[in-house]
């Protein structure tokens, strides 16, 4: 399944990195998703609780208590291998790795679980071109 697949098939985002800075790339980002009929469900534990363009923002995607298809990543590469096991964890569909991340080990740990995988790629300009 290519990305203009995943985005027509997918509408429920959990985005780990959400920041209240609107003019960080995550929020951008998150407001553009919102904007084109998303669910997007802002993840950041240092905000846990607050709200983030209307959403409450959750410490760890197992705490949304709706299913999530996608996890947009907004976060160092390193971290991307507990993410994806978390992505595991709730049956998530897709694990987005966002511009310049990448970790081998996570898309094993994806992949292996049926789990599709994306790096290196954003989701708002992977849209755009596709949709706009």
């Amino acid at each position: 399944m290519n990305t203009e697949e995943i985005l027509l098939k997918f509408k429920k985002i959990a985005l780990i990195g959400a920041s209240k800075d609107l003019t960080k790339t995550s929020s951008i980002v998150m407001k553009y998703l919102q904007d084109q009929g998303f669910k997007v469900y802002p993840v950041n534990p240092s905000m846990k609780g607050e709200k983030i363009l209307g959403e409450k923002v959750f410490g760890n995607i197992s705490e949304i208590d709706s299913p999530v298809e996608i996890i947009d990543v907004f976060r160092p590469s390193d971290e991307a291998i507990e993410i994806a096991k978390d992505a595991v964890k709730i049956n998530a569909k897709v694990l987005w790795l966002q511009l310049d991340i990448k970790n081998e080990e996570a898309k094993k740990i994806v992949e292996k679980n049926n789990i599709l995988y994306i790096e290196n790629k954003c989701t708002k300009i992977e849209f755009e071109k596709y949709f706009n």
